[in-house]
């Protein structure tokens, strides 16, 4: 298995809130993910980057709001996110980096 810059590409950076944490004692991980990336290539770039085995990738979208900047609207970009579950045993440490 090799690492192809693409991977980089597709994992954009570990969620660490409280939600995830709890998530992550059934042995799931949050990561922001790209927009326009599907499952099979979640799951291939965490394999890859990592050396671990996913069980499942389940992902959602969530749509940015519009908010008011110096009076001006805007809107935040919209996020998906990966939940990733992995297989018994392994384990990812968010808490490092990439």
């Amino acid at each position: 298995m090799s690492v192809k810059p693409e991977h980089y590409d597709v994992i954009r950076k570990p969620i660490v809130t409280e939600k995830t944490t709890l998530a992550s004692e059934t042995g799931a991980v949050v990561f922001e993910v790209a927009i326009d990336s599907n499952k099979p290539s979640i799951k291939e770039a965490v394999e890859n980057l990592f050396g671990v085995k996913v069980k499942a990738v389940n992902t959602t979208i969530t749509k940015g709001k519009a908010k008011r900047f110096r009076g001006m609207l805007g809107k935040r970009k919209d996020v998906k996110k990966a939940y990733v579950t992995l297989e018994e045993g392994n384990t990812i440490d968010v808490s490092t980096g990439l």
